[in-house]
C-alpha cells in the first residue's frame, strides 16, 4: 500500500511539472506575439529588425495548440510568421500559415484583412491574377467589417490593379471610379493613378496617358519603383530610347523586386545606345541571372497557390454540426413558444419603440455620412482647383500651355484643369467669347494688368468687361472668381 502511495505522489508530481511547463511556454510564445505586434505598429518585423524567428516560429507552433482559447493571438503569431516567411524567400510555408489564421476563429478584423491581403500578394507574384482578386476582395471586405475605409480603398484598389492586369479595362474603370467618388485620402489616389497607368499601358496602348497618371502620382510626393518601370514601358513602347533608358536605369538604382530589375534590364538591353557591345552583353548577362531567380521563385509561387487552391476547393464535412443545430434549433423552438405566450404583447411593444429608435438613428447617421463626405470631396476639389489656378498663373508660358489663340482646344485643356470650367460657362449661352476668356483669367486670380495683357484689352476696359460678365452671370465683381469656383464644383 505505501509502494501504491508512493507511486501516485510520483505521477502527480510529473503532471504537475508538464503543466507548469505548459503554461510557461504559452505565456512565453504569448510574450513573443506581444513584441511582435509593438515592431508591427512601429513598421518594424519581428525577426529582422528584432527578435528571432526561430522563437517566433515556437510561438506559432505552441499558440497553435491553444488556437481554440487564445484565436487572437494565434492568429497574430500566423500572420507574422507568414511575413518573415516570405521575407525568407519560402512562400509555400507562408501561405500554410496565412491558411491556418485564416481557419483560427480570430474575430480580429484588421489582422485578418492583412492575412488575405498577404495571400493576394503570393498570388500576384505568381500571376495567378483572379485569384489574387479573390484574396484582395475578402480582405477588403473583412477591413470593411472592421469599419477600416482606408484600408478598404486601397484593397478595391488592389482588386482593380489584379483586373488591369487581366485586360479587363471597363471593370477596372468601374472599380477605380467607386474609388475616386468616396475616397479623399491623396496616397489612396495616388495609387489609382498609378492603376490607370498600368491598364493603359497593358489594354489600351496608350502610353502617353500612362505617363501622364505616373507624373500626376508623383506630384503628391508618392515615389515607388513600380511607377519609375511605368514611364520606361511607356517611353520604350514610345520608341523614346534616351527617356526609357533614364527611368529604366532609376528603376535599378532603387527596386529590389525581381520582376521590375528584369524589365528594366530588358529596357536597357534594347534602348541603351550609349552602351558598347561588351557594357550591352553584360547587362543582358544579368538579366540571365536575374531570370534563373525568377524561374526558381515562380516554381514556389506556384506551389503555394496550388496550395491555396486545394484548400479553397475542399470540401468539410458538417453532418456533425448540422446535428448540432437542429437540437440547438428543436429546443429553441420549445423555449421561444413558451416565451412568446407569456410576453408577446410587451416583447412587440418594445421590439416597435426599438426598431423604431435604431430607424431614427441609422438615417440620421447616413445623412451625416453623406453630408459629411459632400463637405469632404468639396473642400478636396476647391483646393485642387486653387492648387492648379497657382501652378498655371507661376507658368511662363501659360497662354502657349493653355493653347490660348485656339479657343476650341484651350476649351479641352481648361475642362481638365478645372472641373469643365469653360464648358459649363458655355452652356449657359449668356457669355461671349473674350468673356469666358476673362472669367479663365478671374479664376486664375490674375490682377488687372496681367488680365489686360493677357487678353489682350485695355486696362481700362478689364473693369467693365469683368463686371458685364459678373452680371450676366447673376452675380458681382467682387465674388466672380468664387462664384467659377462653385460653379467649376457644383455645377
Amino acid at each position: 500500500m505505501p509502494c501504491e502511495r508512493k507511486i501516485w505522489l510520483i505521477v502527480l508530481s510529473l503532471m504537475t511539472m508538464l503543466s507548469s511547463c505548459s503554461v510557461t511556454s504559452l505565456r512565453e510564445a504569448q510574450y513573443v506575439v506581444a513584441q511582435a505586434d509593438s515592431l508591427w505598429l512601429e513598421g518594424r518585423m519581428y525577426g529582422v529588425d528584432g527578435g528571432d524567428s526561430a522563437t517566433l516560429a515556437q510561438a506559432y507552433e505552441k499558440l497553435g495548440q491553444w488556437q481554440w482559447f487564445y484565436a487572437d493571438e494565434y492568429a497574430h503569431a500566423c500572420y507574422h510568421y507568414g511575413r518573415i516567411l516570405r521575407e525568407k524567400e519560402n512562400p509555400v510555408e507562408a501561405m500554410q500559415a496565412f491558411i491556418a489564421a485564416t481557419h483560427s476563429g480570430t474575430k480580429d478584423y484588421h489582422i485578418l484583412g492583412r492575412v488575405y491581403s498577404n495571400m493576394g500578394s503570393i498570388c500576384h507574384l505568381a500571376g495567378e491574377f483572379p485569384l489574387s482578386y479573390e484574396m484582395y476582395e475578402k480582405s477588403a471586405y473583412v477591413f470593411l467589417q472592421d469599419g477600416d475605409s482606408l484600408s478598404y480603398y486601397y484593397l478595391l484598389n488592389d482588386m482593380a490593379f489584379e483586373l488591369a492586369e487581366q485586360g479587363k479595362k471597363e471593370e477596372t474603370l468601374t472599380l477605380l471610379s467607386e474609388i475616386e467618388n468616396h475616397c479623399m485620402d491623396n496616397d489612396v489616389l495616388a495609387k489609382v493613378w498609378e492603376t490607370k497607368a498600368e491598364l493603359f499601358l497593358l489594354c489600351t496602348q496608350q502610353y502617353d496617358s500612362a505617363i501622364y497618371y505616373i507624373d500626376k502620382m508623383y506630384r503628391t510626393r508618392v515615389y515607388d519603383s513600380n511607377g519609375l518601370l511605368i514611364k520606361a514601358q511607356a517611353y520604350s513602347l514610345l520608341a523614346k530610347k534616351d527617356s526609357s533608358s533614364y527611368y529604366a536605369k532609376q528603376v535599378l538604382n532603387s527596386s529590389k523586386l525581381l520582376g521590375e530589375l528584369n524589365n528594366a534590364l530588358y529596357i536597357l538591353t534594347n534602348d541603351d545606345e550609349t552602351k558598347e557591345k561588351t557594357q550591352i552583353r553584360q547587362t543582358a548577362a544579368n538579366r540571365s541571372d536575374i531570370q534563373k531567380l525568377l524561374e526558381i521563385r515562380q516554381g514556389k509561387l506556384s506551389q503555394a497557390t496550388q496550395l491555396l487552391k486545394q484548400e479553397l476547393n475542399k470540401k468539410t464535412n458538417w453532418s456533425w454540426l448540422y446535428a448540432i443545430i437542429a437540437t440547438i434549433v428543436v429546443i429553441s423552438i420549445g423555449i421561444g413558444v413558451y416565451v412568446y405566450r407569456k410576453q408577446r404583447n410587451r416583447e412587440l411593444l418594445s421590439q416597435k419603440v426599438e426598431e423604431l429608435k435604431q430607424s431614427a438613428s441609422a438615417i440620421q447617421q447616413k445623412q451625416d455620412q453623406l453630408q459629411t463626405s459632400y463637405q469632404t470631396n468639396r473642400r478636396r476639389m476647391e483646393e485642387d482647383i486653387k492648387h492648379q489656378c497657382v501652378l498655371l498663373r507661376e507658368n511662363e508660358n501659360l497662354t502657349k500651355d493653355l493653347a490660348w489663340n485656339d479657343f476650341e482646344v484651350m476649351t479641352k485643356i481648361a475642362d481638365k484643369h478645372f472641373y469643365k470650367l469653360v464648358s459649363k460657362l458655355r452652356n449657359l449661352h449668356v457669355l461671349n467669347e473674350t468673356e469666358i476668356r476673362l472669367c479663365l483669367l478671374v479664376l486664375l486670380d490674375m490682377n488687372r494688368a496681367e488680365i489686360s495683357d493677357t487678353l489682350p484689352y485695355s486696362l481700362s476696359g478689364v473693369g467693365k468687361l469683368k463686371d458685364h460678365a459678373a452680371k450676366s452671370l447673376g452675380t458681382t465683381g467682387k465674388n466672380l472668381r468664387q462664384y467659377l469656383i462653385n460653379l467649376a464644383i457644383d455645377g
